[in-house]
C-alpha cells in the first residue's frame, strides 16, 4: 500500500477538522482583506479621476473666458483700426472728389439706412453729398474683391431705399471703395464696374487714376 493511499484512509481527527476550518477561515479573511484593499484603491482612483475631471472643467472654463476676453479685445482693436482708417480717408476726400469735378460739400460717416417693409438695411462708411450726386464709399483696412461685390449690393439697396423715401429721383449715386491695402484684383473689379478706388498715400489718401475710357456708374 502506498503512502498516499495510507493517508487517504486515515480518518480525520477532531483537531484536524478544526485546523482545516481555521485555515479556510484565514484564507477567507485574506481574500476579504484583498477585496477591501481593491475597493479602497478603486475609491482612490475614482476620487483622483473626479479631481482630474474638475480640474479639466475649470481649466476649460478659464480658457473659454480668456478666449472670449481676447476676442473682445481683438474686436475692439479691429473696430478702432477701422475708425482710424475711416478718419484717414475722410480727411481730405472732399478735395479729392472736388478735383474730379464733383461739387461735394458734406461728408457723413457711418450713414445707416433701414426699411423694414422691404427688408432693406445697411450702413455706408462715408457718404459725400452735393445735393444732386451722392458718393457712397466703403472703407476697409484691406480691400478685397468680396468687399467690392458687397458694395455693389449696398449701392443697389440704398437706391431702393432712396426711391421709397422719395429723394431717389433727386439724386444720383456713385460708388467708391477705399483701403489702406487694396488688392489688385479688387481695384480692377471696382473700376471695371464704374467705381472709384481710393488708396492710402503717405499720410493722406489718393484716388487711383481710372483706366482710359472709365465712366463712373450711377445707381
Amino acid at each position: 500500500m502506498s503512502e498516499q493511499q495510507s493517508l487517504q484512509q486515515t480518518p480525520l481527527s477532531y483537531e484536524g477538522i478544526l485546523e482545516m476550518f481555521r485555515q479556510t477561515d484565514l484564507k477567507f479573511q485574506e481574500t476579504d482583506r484583498k477585496f477591501q484593499e481593491t475597493a479602497e484603491q478603486m475609491k482612490e482612483t475614482d476620487r483622483k479621476m473626479k479631481e482630474t475631471a474638475e480640474q479639466i472643467v475649470k481649466m476649460s472654463q478659464e480658457t473659454d473666458l480668456q478666449i472670449k476676453k481676447t476676442n473682445r479685445q481683438i474686436a475692439a482693436l479691429g473696430s478702432r483700426i477701422g475708425e482710424i482708417v475711416e478718419n484717414m480717408v475722410a480727411g481730405n476726400i472732399l478735395e479729392k472728389f472736388q478735383a474730379l469735378g464733383y461739387d461735394v460739400t458734406g461728408c457723413s460717416p457711418n450713414k445707416s439706412f433701414k426699411n423694414k417693409e422691404l427688408g432693406i438695411s445697411g450702413e455706408v462708411d462715408l457718404l459725400l453729398d452735393d445735393g444732386e450726386v451722392a458718393i457712397l464709399i466703403e472703407v476697409k483696412t484691406t480691400l478685397e474683391t468680396a468687399d467690392v461685390r458687397n458694395h455693389f449690393e449696398r449701392l443697389a439697396k440704398y437706391r431702393r431705399y432712396a426711391d421709397i423715401r422719395g429723394f431717389g429721383d433727386k439724386q444720383r449715386f456713385i460708388g467708391a471703395v477705399a483701403g489702406t491695402v487694396v488688392k489688385d484684383e479688387a481695384a480692377q473689379l471696382a473700376q471695371e464696374n464704374g467705381m472709384y478706388v481710393i488708396v492710402q498715400s503717405g499720410e493722406a489718401v489718393k484716388i487711383v487714376p481710372p483706366p482710359e475710357g472709365f465712366v463712373a456708374k450711377e445707381w
